[in-house]
């Protein structure tokens, strides 16, 4: 341990919030409190940015009826998605895949219009734009574990569609559909591998030394 590291129980209690953190499709309705979710907001707020870009813009959904839009686009996309995979088409329209109308909160999470502007960090990885989103996501669903909320990230929506229903502007793209608030439970396990659709494969098999495809 170095001088610089936090006392063991906050140590212990980030590992459980990144070891605990699901992507939660069943919420049991409720409410999060005006200065829970700013908390929350401000925790993605902190996070990392190449070259302090931030470019993350959230839009509170709080009209039902647009909510309802937003969980038709997804319906949409979701029935293109199971023909798309074919002989598991079946399999994939049994499962849940967002709780749009479930959940106390929906927000949705985009990426700034005018990022060309930024060249620090993105000039050969252009993508990094939305990596630094990610990471504000990330910060977003471990903060909301730790509060005892849900969240899940819904992707299945034309993104150009969903940009135009919320007056996006021009260069700005939807990333995420974010379901937040209370659970009755939290999955024991991610809900895919419950669901028998697919298996974690283990870090050792995902981690190199030097080069490509040799392990340690």
């Amino acid at each position: 341990m170095t001088d610089n590291a936090f006392p063991q129980a906050d140590r212990d209690a980030v590992y459980r919030a990144i070891a605990e953190r699901r992507d939660m499709r069943h919420f049991s309705g409720g409410v999060v409190a005006p200065e829970l979710l700013h908390r929350l907001l401000q925790a993605a707020h902190q996070a990392p940015s190449v070259g302090l870009m931030q470019p993350w813009r959230f839009i509170r959904i709080s009209d039902r009826a647009l909510r309802s839009q937003i969980q038709q686009l997804v319906e949409e996309e979701r029935v293109r998605t199971a023909e798309a995979l074919g002989e598991r088409s079946d399999a994939f329209m049994k499962l849940k895949v967002e709780g749009i109308h479930d959940c106390a909160e929906v927000l949705v999470a985009a990426l700034m219009d005018d990022r060309e502007r930024h060249i620090f960090g993105r000039r050969t990885l252009p993508e990094m734009d939305l990596a630094s989103l990610s990471c504000a996501i990330q910060n977003l669903w471990l903060a909301a574990r730790v509060e005892g909320l849900g969240m899940g990230w819904v992707s299945l929506f034309e993104p150009q569609a969903l940009a135009d229903l919320l007056g996006l502007p021009p260069g700005a793209k939807p990333l995420a559909v974010l379901c937040l608030g209370p659970v009755t439970e939290f999955y024991p396990a991610p809900m895919l591998q419950l669901e028998g659709w697919t298996e974690p494969r283990p870090l050792s098999e995902m981690l190199y030394e030097n080069v490509w495809g040799v392990s340690q």
